[in-house]
């Protein structure tokens, strides 16, 4: 019997038309059939205040049981300033408090990274992958995915081109082993 992984796909991009977004919808409709995708919306997530946690929002109990539920983690973002985006990093934080109650722990993550530049995200990558050390969340090492000029591979239909779109699909694919890997081994 085949196993289904439930995966909460995180976009660090709050835009309607990020090309972020448009590759996390793409992941979604072309995973394979043992990953199950959902893109968990973050944007409406106060900023993390440990304050709140006395009488946590509906926002911020909500995130949690979602991304608990979940088995791995894909997270596909732009990069801002060479680092996270705001909306990603606040997600992380909200996700791993109150103390000791991370909903984080040992899930199986990959990031991606797409930009306009021609790193392709790089910098924001790697600060997304100190963040996830700390929070114990084992990420993919490979295939790497830095996605530059993430603009140029989209038509004016928002359909990718066929090169963007195979290395998206090898991704996924990668991810699909590494995750079914890690989580089909009895501990």
């Amino acid at each position: 019997m085949m196993t289904t992984y439930k995966v909460s796909v995180l976009v660090g991009s709050l835009r309607k038309a990020s090309y972020n977004r448009k590759l996390a919808e793409l992941m979604v409709k072309i995973a394979p059939i043992t990953l199950s995708l959902e893109i968990i919306e973050i944007g409406d997530l106060p900023l993390y205040n440990e304050d709140l946690d006395e009488n946590p929002p509906t926002s911020y109990t909500s995130f949690r049981e979602k991304i608990r539920a979940s088995d791995a983690i894909l997270i596909v973002s732009p990069e801002y300033n060479r680092s996270v985006p705001a909306v990603l990093k606040n997600a992380l934080d909200v996700g791993s408090r109150p103390y000791g109650k991370s909903v984080w722990n040992e899930k199986p993550t990959a990031v991606i990274t797409a930009s306009t530049g021609s790193i392709g995200g790089f910098g924001a990558n790697h600060h997304i992958r100190q963040s996830l050390s700390f929070l114990n969340m084992p990420c993919m090492q490979q295939p790497e995915a830095y996605l530059g000029h993430i603009d140029d591979a989209f038509d004016n239909l928002g359909n990718l081109n066929e090169r963007t779109h195979t290395f998206v699909k090898n991704i996924i694919e990668a991810y699909d082993k590494w995750v079914r890997r890690l989580l089909d081994i009895p501990v």
